[in-house]
């Protein structure tokens, strides 16, 4: 396990713990944070939408064109936007922190 830092859409920051290999939506849907994931990882719903770190946005793969153009559609949208489903959690990301987007 590794740490994942996760900032509530109350302000409230978490520490939790992450398997690496998992996404991080799978990590983040077992918490009570308000991450929905209804379409379980298809990359189909933006329940899963956090905002990434800036410090973190460069360590991580660049998104593919289905989710930036799910992203672009969304009225919280940020330099910053991903969705969690995309982003495989690995040792590398330990410390990673991300603050879950207000609700769609």
């Amino acid at each position: 396990m590794a740490l994942l830092r996760v900032v509530d859409r109350d302000g409230v920051e978490h520490e939790v713990d992450a398997k690496p290999g998992l996404k991080v939506m799978e990590t983040l849907r077992e918490l009570d944070y308000g991450v929905a994931a209804i379409c379980g990882g298809m990359c189909s719903c933006a329940t899963c939408h956090v905002y990434v770190d800036p410090e973190w946005v460069a360590k991580l793969p660049a998104a593919m064109s289905d989710e930036r153009e799910l992203l672009t559609e969304l009225s919280h949208h940020e330099s910053n936007s991903r969705l969690s489903c995309q982003l495989e959690f690995t040792n590398e990301l330990a410390g990673l922190r991300v603050t879950i987007a207000p609700d769609e």
